[in-house]
């Protein structure tokens, strides 16, 4: 039997397919959206997911994935983010615009579609849905020559925090997590671990997703900051 529909944005083979596989596990409808779909071939075949080609700032688009959903929505994750290094004398405007749009905006436009549907939703093991943003250390502190992540990942956590606080009373769980440091194994970066734990490991990382999930009504988290023991902070 179904638990519903899962929904993940910016799907990809590091964190995002971990928490992938951890969903379809637990039995959900997993829809999985990216710009490029074709790299999502065999996450999507080892988890029965349907994919969505999906530019994450686009509002039409983020809409029409919502509006085709056809199970309860019961998780939504928002993991894309942009960023643009450089001297604040010398950054492209138009470049800081559009990494601003992808993590800010398009944090906005999911969270917007995804509360539409959950919060008028029957309840489900005591709530309605969940809501999910993947952020960063760089929205608790902006590092130089990075300010256009930081504008980001500072307006993405803005956003979950008064989500929360509108969304919790109607039975909606939103919660912002501060990803505090390198993620290991992941094709992207092709960063690896050499076996002393000072990277985050994204199978990890997906089950703290799922202890938040699975987290009673009377004890909701806002906000969770995972780094590696050795991280400093």
């Amino acid at each position: 039997m179904t638990q519903g529909t899962a929904v993940i944005i910016g799907a990809g083979s590091g964190l995002s397919a971990s928490v992938a596989r951890q969903l379809h596990a637990r039995g959900h409808d997993l829809v999985l959206g990216a710009r490029n779909t074709d790299k999502l071939a065999a996450l999507a075949s080892e988890t029965n997911a349907r994919t969505v080609a999906i530019d994450g700032s686009d509002p039409d688009q983020m809409n029409a994935l919502f509006d085709a959903i056809e199970t309860p929505l019961r998780v939504a994750v928002y993991n894309p983010s942009a960023r643009q290094r450089g001297p604040i004398t010398e950054l492209d405007p138009e470049e800081v615009r559009r990494a601003v749009e992808v993590t800010a905006f398009g944090s906005f436009l999911m969270g917007q579609a995804a509360a539409r549907i959950m919060q008028d939703q029957e309840e489900q093991d005591g709530k309605r849905g969940t809501i999910l943003f993947t952020g960063a250390s760089a929205g608790v502190k902006g590092f130089a020559q990075s300010a256009p992540f930081a504008m980001g990942k500072f307006a993405q956590r803005g956003l979950a925090e008064s989500m929360a606080r509108e969304l919790h009373p109607k039975g909606v769980h939103v919660a912002w997590v501060n990803i505090d440091g390198g993620i290991s194994n992941t094709a992207r970066t092709e960063r690896t671990d050499d076996g002393t734990d000072k990277m985050l490991d994204p199978d990890a990382i997906a089950t703290a997703y799922m202890q938040l999930i699975d987290q009673h009504r009377s004890t909701w988290s806002n906000e969770l900051s995972l780094r590696p023991w050795v991280e400093r902070f």
